[in-house]
């Protein structure tokens, strides 16, 4: 039995992975934003996976000290973390920032997951071979500083592009600093029948299925390498954005990030 945690799993393919793992027997920690939704989910996958080892964790990742709140109570009850999902993601919302004025974007997608998994990383590292999937886009485009601290909107495309480079930024930096730790980006493919999808674009042009199952292997299988992205699009590891191996780059961004949290 392994210990992994999928944020953003109340619906869509982090939904249909915590079911999946469940059904493994794994213990599984699953992530909301709504309270009532939380723990309908955990309920229906409890039911239909016939395993109680499925515990619900609540938290508004466009609010910071509401991730850092779930990272204490993930602490509470769970002893190691062997594998993190960081799948919670937004792209069309009815609130284009968040409170100091930051694109809700690049906070959910990016910021929110840099702060949870620092604040856990002891939990991985109880861990025997712990591992960390960040899910990234095939939209990734160059990373504002300027917008990140605040200082200029984003349309929601571009917000979303650049929290989704960021992310991988950081992913291949975290991989170099953790070695203990294997770190791995994916795009799990491009337009797959989730919500977020279907309410940005009203279509999709892959099943779920093709993103739970490259997921999947990420996180259960030796597919996965460390400081490696994923393009399920192209269906191998690829190169990410240029930005993503410019040392310089990541340096600035997460020197910021860090003043940022």
């Amino acid at each position: 039995m392994k210990y992994i945690l999928i944020t953003g799993s109340t619906d869509g393919i982090g939904k249909l992975l915590a079911l999946r793992l469940a059904k493994e027997g794994h213990f599984v920690g699953v992530h909301g934003r709504t309270a009532a939704k939380l723990e309908t989910t955990v309920s229906e996958i409890k039911a239909e996976s016939k395993n109680n080892n499925v515990v619900g964790f609540l938290a508004d990742y466009a609010n910071l000290s509401d991730v850092q709140k779930m990272a204490t109570e993930v602490a509470d009850k769970m002893p190691k973390i062997d594998v993190l999902v960081n799948n919670a993601g937004v792209l069309k919302t009815k609130t284009g920032s968040t409170a100091n004025g930051v694109d809700v974007r690049l906070v959910v997608n990016y910021l929110a997951p840099y702060k949870f998994t620092n604040t856990i990383l002891p939990l991985l590292k109880k861990a025997a071979a712990p591992r960390i999937v960040n899910l990234s886009s095939a939209a990734q485009s160059p990373v504002s500083i300027n917008a990140l601290q605040g200082g200029m909107n984003l349309g929601a495309n571009d917000a979303y592009a650049q929290s989704k480079l960021a992310l991988t930024m950081w992913s291949f930096d975290l991989a170099k600093k953790e070695p203990s730790i294997l770190v791995v980006a994916v795009n799990p493919g491009s337009l797959l029948n989730t919500k977020m999808a279907n309410e940005a674009y009203g279509q999709h042009w892959s099943p779920a299925e093709k993103g739970v199952d490259i997921l999947y292997d990420l996180s259960m299988t030796d597919k996965a390498k460390t400081n490696a992205y994923f393009d399920n699009d192209k269906g191998g590891f690829t190169k990410a954005h240029p930005d993503a191996y410019d040392d310089n780059k990541v340096e600035e961004l997460l020197s910021i990030t860090q003043s940022i949290i």
